[in-house]
């Protein structure tokens, strides 16, 4: 039974026991038709989206001449989530989520058309493209947490791990095509083609909107208006330890784990000498990864806690041995690794989050979730950057992997006590097996009896 918004709830299962969820496929969720007509429409506008990434930073180079004017296009196009997220997430959890996305992905697809027009007829000016990052970040500060809770209104909580997943497959395929067709058409016949490829883009997604039967999708209470919701959200959090410590985690591994821009770069020209060609091969291997982590969690069908706490010790751990790789291709293969355990952790948390929430407060517990995790960014690339620039970028990398692990060391020991669970170290059926399992009644007199 469902609990009031105000009131925490106990923790929802994290893993779903119906026997459709065991029988679970790796493609299992693009059955239900809305949630087809979802996907394929992200298929276009994720491509449609990094081509933009790609094409707004050359063009804002070419302008300016500067790389600092690139590094403020991309903060003002994150800014909005920083200052608004949270208050985005109060909006998400009051509107029908299907028409505040119809209103989300047209104003970014006028944007991105204006954008073209601009750059296609020669009048572009760098205010421009400062402009329209804005805007694109005032929307997505809506759409965002109403994209990630839409998806359980699908699907609902059967298929919920293999739709996050797809999605997050869905965006890692888009970031192997999408920068390779920027190029060709920069190269070919200039940035404002690819703006305007990525503002007609949004018509799929638009056109799959419209098109869903609103009678199969899985109904949700909304929150009612009213005073306080925002810090309403924040002690609904608060409450609940498997919600704050998922999140908690996913601000390191956002904040400390994922600075790649930074990292990448430096081995491909600082450590290795080997250029431009190598930074992309090394984009594109954790771009596979990610790819194939994506569908492996997919197929997995459930979101399970300790899951992401062993994925994030092995990222952790794989970037602690990347940075003492002595060559350029041992280096490029823990790409691959990286990314899928990056990935897992990503998914599976987000995964959790979600089945875990009451859903009247979903819209703003994303938002805080998305919030936490894109905006640990603008706080760990300059921490990243100080350390690699006085201690060198091996130095960097192992400091990033160092703390995404011991936070998930930390996190899970946490955990456990809160959950009253013990570590468990034994063999099943011929292989190790770790784990935490609940502490037996003797051992739990025994926790309570200095207390006494």
């Amino acid at each position: 039974m469902s609990t009031g918004p105000g009131t925490p709830s106990a923790p929802a299962p994290t893993a779903p026991t119906t026997p459709a969820a065991r029988r679970s496929s790796m493609f299992g969720s693009l059955r239900v038709r809305n949630y087809r007509l979802f996907f394929a429409g992200q298929v276009v506008s994720n491509i449609g989206t990094w081509m933009q990434r790609i094409a707004q930073d050359w063009l804002v180079l070419s302008l300016t001449g500067s790389a600092t004017a690139v590094g403020v296009t991309t903060a003002l196009q994150f800014l909005p989530m920083l200052l608004f997220g949270l208050y985005g997430g109060v909006l998400v959890d009051r509107l029908n989520k299907r028409r505040a996305l119809l209103v989300t992905q047209t104003s970014m697809a006028l944007t991105g058309i204006a954008l073209a027009l601009l750059t296609l007829s020669g009048h572009v000016q760098v205010w421009h493209v400062y402009l329209a990052a804005f805007v694109v970040g005032l929307a997505t500060v809506v759409d965002n947490p109403a994209r990630q809770s839409f998806v359980s209104e699908m699907v609902g909580p059967d298929q919920l791990q293999n739709a996050v997943s797809l999605n997050s497959a869905n965006f890692q395929s888009a970031r192997l095509v999408g920068p390779a067709v920027a190029g060709l058409m920069i190269t070919g016949v200039g940035t404002g083609w690819a703006f305007l490829f990525n503002g007609l883009s949004f018509v799929a997604p638009l056109v799959g909107l419209v098109l869903m039967r609103a009678r199969e999708l899985h109904v949700v209470q909304r929150a009612p208006r009213g005073k306080g919701q925002l810090r309403e959200g924040l002690r609904y959090v608060a409450g609940r330890p498997d919600l704050t410590w998922t999140i908690i985690l996913i601000g390191f591994i956002g904040t400390f784990g994922f600075n790649f821009p930074v990292y990448l770069s430096a081995f491909a020209d600082d450590v290795f000498h080997a250029g431009a060609g190598s930074y992309s091969l090394f984009n594109t291997l954790m771009a596979v990864g990610s790819l194939a982590g994506a569908l492996l969690a997919a197929r997995r069908g459930t979101a399970k806690l300790r899951v992401m706490l062993a994925a994030a010790v092995a990222f952790g751990g794989l970037e602690l041995v990347a940075a003492t790789a002595p060559s350029l291709w041992l280096f490029s293969l823990l790409m691959v690794p990286i990314g899928m355990f990056g990935m897992t952790v990503n998914v599976t948390a987000n995964t959790t989050v979600q089945m875990g929430t009451d859903p009247a407060m979903r819209g703003r517990v994303m938002a805080l979730y998305m919030m936490v995790f894109m905006g640990g960014s603008p706080i760990g690339a300059p921490i990243a950057g100080w350390i690699t620039d006085a201690y060198g970028v091996r130095a960097g990398l192992a400091v990033g992997g160092a703390v995404a692990a011991a936070a998930a060391v930390v996190i899970g020991l946490v955990l456990a006590r809160v959950g009253n669970l013990r570590l468990s170290v034994g063999w099943h059926g011929g292989h190790p097996r770790v784990g935490f399992v609940p502490r037996e009644p003797a051992e739990q007199q025994e926790q309570l009896a200095p207390a006494a």
